[in-house]
């Protein structure tokens, strides 16, 4: 189990935290509005008012000891980064933080946050792929560069092995597993022969994933 600290607590800050503690993680939640404390009272470890913009409040609730704190307060330029700041001379490991625009994810980079969200691009992206796939699955998001997806073996695969026709070189993708009905080989060999009916799982990056979609 881990130790997170999530601060903000508006709908986004707020999610985090409450399903963050319904898997299992240690939660100190943090807000400077009593109204949004109440609010996520019961579904984390801990809630807490304060003010994250002081270095005081951050170590007296313990914060130091956290593994992760996300910065959920993208509405306010002036407190994400000097929480952000505090954060960082508390030497939390991972600092995750929203940001309203491109600015703010620069400036918030420049001053260390680890990894940098606008929750509006991440969900516009998942949407898009997902209304451009009709005839394939969604998307699995592994992590904001990788995913995967599955499809019908491009024409002309039937009867060729995996070692001929040089995937990963070609298209930068990697095979994890085929299925032919109901039949699934998981992590097939080189010499894995692909049916007249085979369905790929492929693993990639998103650009990647994208140009092997359109294989004929």
């Amino acid at each position: 189990m881990k130790s997170y600290v999530v601060i903000g607590l508006g709908l986004f800050g707020g999610e985090i935290a409450k399903k963050l503690y319904e898997l299992g993680q240690e939660v100190i939640a943090i807000d400077k509005e009593e109204e949004f404390i109440n609010e996520v009272a019961d579904s984390v470890t801990r809630a807490a008012v304060g003010d994250a913009t002081d270095p005081q409040v951050l170590k007296a609730l313990g914060v130091k000891n956290c593994d992760c704190a996300v910065v959920a307060v993208g509405s306010d330029l002036g407190a994400s980064v000097l929480t952000t700041m505090n954060l960082k001379k508390l030497g939390i490991p991972y600092i995750v933080c929203k940001a309203q625009n491109e600015t703010h994810r620069m400036i918030l980079e420049k001053i260390g946050a680890d990894q940098v969200i606008i929750p509006e691009h991440v969900v516009a992206d998942k949407i898009a792929r997902s209304l451009a796939t009709p005839n394939i699955m969604e998307y699995i998001e592994l992590s904001n560069d990788y995913g995967i997806i599955e499809r019908k073996a491009p024409a002309g695969w039937e009867g060729k092995t995996l070692r001929e026709m040089n995937i990963r070189a070609k298209y930068g993708v990697d095979i994890i597993a085929v299925r032919n009905g109901d039949k699934i080989r998981v992590s097939p060999g080189a010499d894995y022969k692909f049916g007249d009916e085979s369905d790929l799982v492929v693993l990639g990056d998103y650009d990647s994933l994208e140009k092997f979609k359109k294989i004929k």
